[in-house]
């Protein structure tokens, strides 16, 4: 009675597993992958959405100053606890400079970012090394950096807690 029996069951697992295959998966819409987003493919825009920038775009960019030079490369981004991004570090022969965020102006597509300051205003900047950082948010040194690039620092966003 075995003899019969698998014969048969093999047939049905064959039928059963045709069948399925040729059912098509169902059709729902896969959510927008924000790792995915640049400025070519936007999610889709309210009154209240910027556009989606990656890190990777900013990181290794060429920063240039007035007279189309370059200064260095992006090394680091800092922001605060609330994730606003803050500064910009640039890295040039083992020497660090802050920029604040808002000094730059990014061309995403070549990488680049464009800082609107002399090349004598910037060799007045102060650098640092990799082993002695500055304090970012200490309020004299945030002032003075912005300063330095004619800007005011904005106010820190609020942190939400979640209840």
């Amino acid at each position: 009675m075995l003899r019969s029996v698998l014969p048969i069951a093999a047939l049905g697992t064959l039928w059963t597993s045709s069948v399925f295959a040729q059912t098509p998966p169902p059709t729902t819409p896969r959510p927008t992958d924000p790792a995915r987003l640049t400025p070519a493919t936007p999610a889709s825009r309210t009154s209240e959405s910027t556009q989606a920038y990656r890190a990777k775009q900013v990181l290794g960019s060429k920063v240039h100053i007035q007279g189309d030079l370059v200064i260095g490369t992006v090394d680091d981004v800092v922001f605060s606890d609330s994730g606003q991004v803050e500064y910009l570090i640039v890295a040039n022969e083992g020497k660090r400079v802050t920029v604040p965020w808002e000094a730059a102006k990014f061309n995403f597509e070549k990488q680049t970012a464009t800082i609107n300051i002399s090349q004598e205003k910037y060799r007045e900047i102060p650098t640092y090394t990799v082993r002695e950082y500055p304090v970012f948010f200490e309020p004299a040194y945030r002032t003075r950096v912005y300063g330095w690039y004619g800007l005011t620092p904005r106010p820190f966003a609020a942190v939400r807690v979640r209840p």
